[in-house]
């Protein structure tokens, strides 16, 4: 089988677009010619394409990939199995991913959703054998979790891996939040980074902090630095002044393959995770015993069916649709992180579908006029080729399109978005009532039989 080449320019062009490409039209990596990193970030103990991911990863490795790096969020609390086992596959996973390269984790707020104290983590990923960064302190100690940077020998290179945690305090598990000293990633960085990153090695900043501060910290970083943002869920890629800035997608969907050489821009490829690739056999029959274990009868049971699968956006928007319409509102809105994938093809259990929405809500509704919903339509569906400064980083899938002219409409939406309407609708100012007796997922359910 033939490899396709892709130049330079092509590379550049895949960063605007955000295109995908079959792992296979990947080139192959000398590994005397610098470094080659696999990037992998908010995996969400997602079971239906762990063991994919590993499979990738593994044949990546195989192709001259030299260092594996994940910004944050292996865990998944939401996952009832992963819950139930302490995330036993999820750890498997990391223990042969270790064996392949050399790992390095940046701390995510869900790192600490099966046990609470972080300290337990960290020091069970380096028992692994897994390099730890974050910029998170233990309240109790006054010292780090983990150091805020690493340095990783990776054949004849040097690579510098640096790790900001985000300052959204309430996206840690309770428990947790007492634990936790966290500093503004910005101001973090603007302190630290440009001593930190004087120096002539390969350097790849992790920041969980997400879009909103990363947009501060790309311009302290010297050339040749990758920037991998995560925490928003997005898939995108970004140039500036040579460096490179990347998200790589959720819920194990996506690989990033990324060419590293000091002092000269990054290379970045994405790649595809599909759920119904082939996948690592042995991690495949952890899942499944898994699964066998922990999930009841209810949870194997189906919940309804879609006649085609959906991507996330289009999962998304469906959900906000159907929201307008048991509101009896105008239009419909719903967090893009309220998802972990989209809808799969077929009967969907119960268990799926708490993979694809996440979250219970009440439903609740606001009434506002017309050049208030246009201000609010400027910020929503960002699931598209946008440019970087127009990101929010979480944003408003919203439904439907085309609305008629109307001095006044009525909003509809899970009360996490407005009761956080500063960071998804952009305002302060939109008063909510709650709907008695509506809820966001038994509802979407019935929309689903």
């Amino acid at each position: 089988m033939t490899i396709a080449k892709l130049s330079r320019r092509h590379l550049l062009q895949l960063m605007g677009a955000t295109a995908l490409v079959p792992l296979a039209q990947v080139p192959a990596f000398a590994q005397n010619s610098g470094v080659r990193a696999l990037v992998l970030s908010d995996l969400h103990s997602a079971y239906e394409r762990l063991p994919q991911l590993l499979s990738a990863v593994a044949s990546q490795v195989g192709n001259g990939a030299n260092l594996i790096v994940i910004n944050g969020d292996v865990f998944e609390l939401g996952n009832v199995v992963a819950m139930r086992s302490g995330g036993s596959v999820d750890w498997a996973f990391l223990e042969r991913l270790v064996s392949l390269a050399p790992v390095v984790i940046n701390i995510g707020n869900h790192e600490p959703d099966f046990d609470n104290d972080l300290a337990n983590f960290v020091a069970q990923a380096e028992e692994l054998g897994i390099f730890v960064v974050s910029t998170i302190v233990d309240s109790r100690t006054g010292e780090a979790y983990a150091p805020a940077e690493v340095m990783v020998s990776v054949g004849d290179s040097q690579v510098q891996v640096v790790g900001i945690a985000t300052d959204a305090i309430n996206t840690y598990p309770k428990p947790t939040r007492e634990m936790m000293t966290i500093p503004a990633p910005a101001a973090w960085a603007a302190e630290n980074l440009p001593e930190m990153l004087a120096h002539d090695d390969i350097k790849i900043v992790l920041s969980h902090a997400g879009v909103v501060a990363d947009r501060d910290i790309l311009p302290l970083l010297p050339v040749g630095t990758l920037l991998v943002g995560g925490h928003d869920h997005l898939r995108l890629g970004h140039e500036d002044a040579g460096v490179a800035y990347v998200h790589t997608g959720s819920w194990s969907s996506v690989m990033t393959i990324v060419d590293l050489v000091a002092g000269a821009a990054p290379k970045v490829v994405q790649a595809e995770i599909a759920r119904d690739a082939e996948g690592d056999a042995e991690l495949a029959e952890l899942v499944a015993a898994a699964m066998a274990e922990h999930l009841t009868d209810d949870e194997r049971a189906s919940v309804g069916s879609m006649a085609s699968a959906m991507t996330l956006g289009e999962s998304g928007r469906y959900v906000a649709g159907k929201i307008a319409e048991a509101a009896g509102a105008d239009i419909g809105f719903i967090g893009h992180t309220s998802f972990g994938a989209g809808f799969p093809a077929g009967e969907i259990s119960l268990y799926d579908y708490n993979s694809v929405l996440r979250f219970e809500g009440k439903i609740v509704t606001a009434e506002v006029d017309a050049a208030v919903l246009e201000e609010i339509l400027g910020r929503v569906n960002q699931d598209g080729d946008l440019p970087l400064e127009a990101r929010t980083g979480d944003f408003l899938y919203v439904a439907p399109e085309g609305l008629a002219q109307k001095e006044t409409y009525i909003l509809a939406g899970n009360d996490w978005s407005f009761i956080n309407q500063k960071n998804y609708f952009g305002r302060e100012d939109l008063v909510f009532t709650e709907i008695e007796g509506l809820m966001l997922k038994p509802m979407i359910i019935e929309t689903l039989k």
